[in-house]
């Protein structure tokens, strides 16, 4: 968004030694307004509100005999010579993930967790190995994790793991990623047939303040990454780029 923000006042000010300083005039308006309104919290908190609102209150979830969780991933990070470890944004997904998991058990019913993410990044490992870790430190045994390590975005996140999930053959999905994530990946997964329940592992908000503040610029950032997301998916569709959908999974 401050791309945008300096392109427009860099037009403004071709403008301006064209001699349109009315127009430049109006531009420059217009990038103060933005400015303030992404800085300040208005315009984010609008844009965040529609992706994530649907997705704030925790969900009531009716167990089946057999059931998936499905874990999107959010990147991962390299502390030093350490091991790789679960981004900043990722966390609150694998910890949603393994409650829920253990909230399936304690109801007496089968449970598979499915963690779609590879090396998107190129740090080396791909990050569905490096939330398994996780998930298994936090008493996810082995025999319940399937790992799937090729998906570079969330369109190959809802391809990769549709035959998985077909030879698993779930009753019920489960599917846990950002709550401003929740509405591209649930459209990229109907597309290829699969319908699951969405359960949000985090929210980010827009802070309301007077002064503008760089945490705003980067949630708003998120948020027109999910709107573009969904926009470029629809103009795909509508121009027969995208793959044909996929039947639905059966249950």
């Amino acid at each position: 968004m401050l791309v945008v923000l300096f392109v427009l006042l860099l037009v403004a000010a071709l403008l301006y030694r064209l001699h349109r300083r009315w127009f430049g005039h109006v531009l420059v308006l217009l990038a103060g307004l933005l400015f303030f309104g992404m800085g300040c919290g208005p315009i984010p908190h609008v844009m965040l509100d529609s992706l994530q609102g649907p997705y704030y209150t925790d969900p009531a979830i009716d167990w089946a005999p057999r059931n998936a969780i499905v874990l999107l991933g959010a990147g991962t990070v390299g502390p030093g010579d350490e091991a790789l470890q679960p981004s900043y944004f990722a966390n609150g997904r694998i910890v949603r993930a393994a409650q829920l998991y253990n909230a399936c058990k304690l109801a007496g019913k089968a449970c598979h967790l499915f963690v779609s993410g590879g090396d998107s990044q190129d740090h080396g490992e791909p990050e569905s190995i490096v939330y398994g870790r996780a998930l298994r430190k936090l008493g996810i045994p082995e025999a319940d994790l399937t790992l799937e390590a090729r998906s570079m975005t969330t369109w190959q996140n809802a391809q990769f793991i549709r035959p998985l999930l077909a030879q698993y053959a779930p009753q019920h999905i489960v599917l846990v990623t950002s709550g401003v994530h929740l509405q591209r990946s649930l459209l990229y997964f109907a597309h290829f047939g699969i319908t699951p329940q969405p359960v949000a592992g985090d929210w980010i908000m827009a802070n309301w303040i007077p002064i503008p503040v760089s945490w705003n610029f980067v949630v708003t950032d998120s948020a027109l990454h999910e709107y573009l997301g969904i926009l470029r998916y629809r103009v795909y569709t509508m121009m027969g780029w995208n793959a044909p959908k996929a039947p639905p999974l059966p249950s």
